[in-house]
């Protein structure tokens, strides 16, 4: 039996060996077959995912698609290779088997990859989770997971390439010193990063500014060296990460009201309508349905000013939209306008009076 069998790979080894520019050509195609099969199945399958909220489904068929139709062509190319080194009699055998072994870390380690970039994705977005994860922590999490995975896919690269791990390891630890020295700036960023995801004083998507340096705008990404913050003339403007370790920061985003702080001035001839004035506004303002009344309101007389009789307006918007708020306060205006006028007063603009003594008629004539 047992030479029944060898004769027979014989007989097929011969077989394969006379047409074997035909089997590679065949495995080749095969290979574009199944590569567009899988590509149009994944299509569709993460079409028909895409449309449930489930965070995980399409997060899954998003992750091994990719892989799947790459693994298709290596370990396709990689067969046929071996069909060649093997009926031509060439040495690569062994290494075709390590390509392999590289290949199948690698692509899982890519499937991870992908699988953890869709799921950021769907837990930071509206309708998969009840309450939407934040984008900072979700980021924060998917580059430490990430992180991770280039690390420990790194390290069996090596040791299936026939690198020794400890002595790696060690290596690492001798020379972290040096690198240490020389990457400070990149690890005060590395560490900076740290504080802003611990910390956060801010998130992507939040209006920020320091008094400390120019740095106004709104965060587009937060990365582990540097944030992205586009400025208001929409100019990117990218901040080392350690630079917040010494700097104050504001974030107007997290504002609970926005502030009405102006002054408004009558004519001196209106004086005896000012009390009323004053009154009618302040009403108006805790009749308001934009203004927040649980917070301080005042309207009280502030000045004698060169040309006016001045009082002042302070209280804050319900809105800290910046758009609404503009519309809010210039209804407020527009009712004081009002109300001045309602009154028989004017608001009072830069006006000089002069003076002048009753001239004494008469004086020297001419001769």
């Amino acid at each position: 039996m047992n030479d029944f069998l060898d004769n027979l790979w014989s007989d097929f080894d011969a077989m394969l060996a006379e047409h074997w520019i035909i089997w590679v050509f065949g495995i080749v195609f095969l290979v574009m077959l199944l590569h567009f099969i899988a590509g149009r199945f994944f299509a569709k399958a993460l079409k028909r995912a895409e449309k449930t909220k489930v965070v995980w489904d399409d997060a899954v068929i998003f992750g091994i698609s990719g892989p799947i139709e790459l693994g298709i062509w290596v370990f396709g190319i990689n067969f046929a290779a071996l069909i060649t080194a093997r009926l031509t009699e060439l040495e690569w055998i062994s290494t075709i088997g390590t390509i392999n072994r590289v290949a199948v870390v690698l692509l899982l380690s890519w499937t991870a990859l992908r699988f953890i970039k869709r799921a950021e994705v769907n837990m930071t977005a509206e309708g998969y989770l009840e309450k939407p994860m934040d984008i900072t922590t979700a980021k924060a999490l998917g580059n430490l997971i990430k992180t991770s995975i280039v690390i420990t896919a790194s390290l069996v690269v090596l040791q299936t390439l026939g690198f020794s791990i400890s002595g790696v390891l060690a290596f690492g630890g001798i020379g972290g010193i040096a690198v240490g020295f020389a990457a400070r700036d990149l690890l005060a960023n590395f560490f900076g990063a740290l504080t802003i995801y611990l910390d956060k004083p801010f998130a992507v998507g939040d209006w920020i500014r320091s008094p400390d340096k120019s740095v106004e705008g709104t965060v587009e990404d937060i990365g582990w060296r540097r944030c992205v913050i586009r400025t208001f003339d929409k100019r990117p403007l990218y901040v080392p990460n350690s630079a917040f370790n010494t700097i104050s920061v504001e974030n107007p985003s997290r504002m609970s009201n926005r502030r009405i702080n102006e002054t408004i001035g009558v004519r001196y001839s209106d004086a005896e309508k000012l009390g009323d004035i004053v009154a009618a506004v302040k009403q108006m303002l805790k009749e308001h349905e934009d203004i927040d009344n649980d917070q301080i309101t005042m309207v009280n007389f502030n000045s004698f000013a060169p040309s006016s009789l001045d009082f002042f307006i302070y209280t804050f918007t319900k809105t800290t939209d910046w758009a609404e708020y503009h519309q809010v306060k210039q209804d407020v205006l527009f009712r004081i306008e009002n109300i001045i006028r309602d009154n028989g007063a004017e608001i009072a603009f830069p006006t000089s009076t002069v003076y002048t003594p009753d001239l004494e008629r008469g004086g020297a004539q001419e001769g």
